[in-house]
């Protein structure tokens, strides 16, 4: 009965932030650019490609253009989602609607967790969409059916997550601004490391470094730490981009970056509901 009574206010917070996200013009032109993104690449399924002067089975193209279009969407929507979690505390503060909402039987943690769940799910639900127009058309036009794509989708929306909560946390302590280039730093700096780490296991990588002469690095660095520390955003989208066209368990040790997530999203939220507990709400 507490529990129901708890997650009520929750639930209607997170009806409402819903609602006034979709009203605004800045969601409605973010949604309809990225739904004609979608539609053009109809176009790319339907070429010609040649590797090593080998024409490519249709089949391999439809599953290669996916991919890259299951990336472009999913890096899209986590855009979105920092441009609507980054103001949405301050103009409900500036609108008075902070103070007339908490002025009712609802505490702090209950206002932030709506606004959370309202955000995430209004973004995850986009990103959904948008993944189901590209199955769809692979499906019905291609005749190339992949219900793992959708399962791809459920699990980047754990990025979705992440860049909700940290927004939301970072526009308590910095300018909206400023706190969505962080977030886009992190997500840029995460996706390097990720493309130097894989270089540097290169079949090419190794070669040079089994050469006499050339330094090699043993054990744990600084850098590696921080590597394996540092928010695993796009270790997650590979993990959930690999799921499309395989038939095979990814295996468990490449869940580590689902959990480096998940433990971010737990501490962040954590801050998240002690900081705002230290706003004053006028």
């Amino acid at each position: 009965m507490k529990t129901a009574k708890a997650l009520s206010p929750i639930i209607r917070i997170a009806k409402y932030t819903i609602a006034d996200e979709v009203l605004q013009k800045s969601f409605v032109i973010m949604s309809a650019v990225c739904a004609v993104f979608v539609f053009l690449t109809r176009d790319c399924y339907q070429g010609n490609y040649m590797v090593n002067g080998q024409l490519l089975a249709a089949g391999t193209v439809v599953r290669v253009v996916s991919h890259a279009t299951f990336h472009f969407i999913s890096a899209g929507v986590m855009l979105m989602a920092a441009l609507l979690a980054m103001r949405v505390l301050r103009r409900d503060r500036s609108d008075g609607m902070q103070a007339c909402i908490l002025s009712k039987p609802i505490t702090r943690w209950q206002y932030v967790m709506g606004k959370i769940i309202g955000l995430w799910v209004l973004s995850a639900l986009i990103m959904f969409i948008l993944h189901s127009i590209v199955f769809f058309i692979t499906s019905i036009n291609f005749q190339v059916i992949m219900p793992e794509y959708l399962i791809a989708s459920l699990l980047s929306s754990l990025n979705l997550f992440f860049v909700v909560v940290a927004v939301l946390l970072l526009s308590l302590l910095m300018p909206d601004i400023i706190a969505f280039i962080c977030i886009m730093g992190i997500g840029v700096t995460g996706l390097v490391a990720d493309g130097i780490s894989a270089l540097s296991h290169s079949q090419m990588a190794q070669a040079m470094l089994q050469q006499p002469g050339v330094y090699q690095q043993s054990g744990f660095t600084g850098w590696k730490i921080i590597y394996y520390v540092w928010p695993k955003l796009s270790g997650v989208q590979q993990l959930a981009s690999s799921l499309i066209g395989n038939e095979k368990f990814p295996g468990f040790g490449s869940l580590y970056p689902v959990i480096n997530v998940f433990l971010y999203c737990l501490v962040l939220g954590a801050l998240l509901f002690r900081r705002f507990r230290e706003e004053d709400i006028v």
